[in-house]
């Protein structure tokens, strides 16, 4: 698989689970909904509070499993580099996140809003790896 037919995946399945690194090592893994921005990076919304989030920081190196809604069937494994964008930055990044993954808001002032009050930051990962390329 190429990174080009990964990354039209994941335009149209917004299902994922996220893997980041815990301090110890180990794997923390994190359900999340994805959706790529204007350059065809890989987006997630959480909090500037969040496990990942510090798990980010300190190694900025992310995993994605991105799945199809039914769970079976076609999947696509991703591996980049990761930034996270913090507030106020990050807002037009996540108005864009929230259109691709979802569609329009009823009432963006109040998404705005919400998106402060819930401290959220935007994850922004540059995918350099993608698979699977074999089956078994």
């Amino acid at each position: 698989m190429d990174t080009d037919t990964a990354l039209d995946f994941v335009a149209t399945h917004h299902h994922a689970v996220l893997a980041t690194r815990r301090r110890d090592g180990g794997t923390q893994l994190s359900p999340i909904t994805v959706a790529l921005n204007e350059q065809r990076h890989v987006v997630i919304s959480t909090r500037e509070t969040a496990v990942k989030t510090a798990n980010l920081r300190r190694e900025p190196r992310a995993t994605l499993c991105v799945l199809q809604d039914a769970f079976f069937g076609g999947f696509v494994q991703l591996e980049g580099e990761a930034t996270v964008h913090s507030l106020p930055e990050a807002m037009p990044g996540l108005v864009a996140y929230y259109r691709a993954a979802a569609g329009e808001h009823p009432d963006w002032a109040e998404y705005e809003e919400s998106m402060a009050h819930e401290r959220r930051v935007l994850i922004e990962i540059v995918v350099d790896r993608v698979g699977p390329n074999v089956s078994g």
